[in-house]
């Protein structure tokens, strides 16, 4: 069983920076591949980014690549997500999940709501 706790998330002006943390506890974290989703009023959650259990693989959506920068520290069980050049169509409730071992997102935290003013 993985649980997986958000925090950072807030209320920028367009054009500013947030960092999302998303502490997992239980165990193998470190195999585990850790996305970042969101899900905006309205709309369908969506795929942010993802890394994998070496942190040497990430993939992004369209929409937030050159933006926005995943990475992990396997020592303190942490994912981030460095959002840069916010726009107000970034404003969502952003989730993390992280994989079972036969594949596939299987656990989700509760999200951290980021809002972006214009």
């Amino acid at each position: 069983q993985v649980q997986l706790v958000e925090s950072g998330g807030g209320l920028v002006q367009a054009g500013g920076s947030l960092r999302l943390s998303c502490a997992a506890s239980g165990h193998t974290f470190s195999r585990r591949t850790m996305g970042w989703f969101r899900q905006a009023p309205g709309k369908e959650r969506e795929f942010v980014a993802s890394i994998d259990w070496s942190g040497d693989n990430t993939y992004y959506a369209d929409s937030t690549k050159g933006r926005f920068t995943i990475s992990r520290d396997n020592a303190k069980n942490t994912v981030y997500l460095q959002m840069n050049s916010l726009k107000p169509e970034d404003t969502a409730v952003y989730t993390c999940a992280a994989t079972k071992p036969t594949g596939g997102y299987a656990y989700w935290g509760q999200g951290t709501q980021v809002t972006v003013s214009s």
